[in-house]
């Protein structure tokens, strides 16, 4: 069957090429190991990557968004990212993803955020990285009307 992305094997697709199997096992890695908290090995195995972020409120980096999902795991110690739906379609892998802040909230579609992550995967690397975030109830509004006001970026949107 190929590369195996363990917690992600159930989105495999029988047409997916191994190419594409290899880049949802790099994603998926990378995903796995922010929710985990290991911020560390995440930026050991991925050697800062100098990825392009089109989110405008990131800088560009792999230590960028570690950073970012640092402070989330601090202020939200429950927080994680459950993935709904995940897509590979040659170098670009899209996960379609809850987010919760709470444990109690995992499961309930009316909390958190809908977020949409597109990664462009190039010769083993995530080379940029595009999202889409849509929060669920008032809470994920406000937090997200007080974080997303500062450009940290000029990479645009698309």
């Amino acid at each position: 069957m190929g590369a195996s992305t363990s917690v992600y094997d159930e989105f495999i697709r029988p047409h997916w090429t191994e190419p594409e199997r290899t880049n949802l096992q790099i994603v998926g890695s990378f995903v796995e190991g922010i929710k985990a908290k290991k911020f560390d090995e995440v930026i050991e195995q991925y050697k800062d990557s100098a990825y392009i972020q089109h989110n405008r409120s990131v800088q560009s980096g792999v230590k960028a968004i570690v950073e970012v999902n640092k402070k989330l795991a601090k202020q939200f110690p429950e927080f994680t990212l459950t993935a709904k739906h995940v897509y590979v379609d040659g170098e670009f892998v899209t996960f379609h993803s809850h987010v919760t802040f709470k444990a109690k909230h995992r499961g309930d579609d009316t909390k958190g955020l809908n977020v949409v992550d597109i990664w462009k995967v190039s010769d083993g690397n995530i080379v940029e990285h595009w999202d889409s975030l849509q929060p669920l109830d008032f809470m994920s509004r406000l937090l997200t009307l007080l974080t997303g006001g500062a450009i940290r970026n000029d990479n645009g949107v698309f």
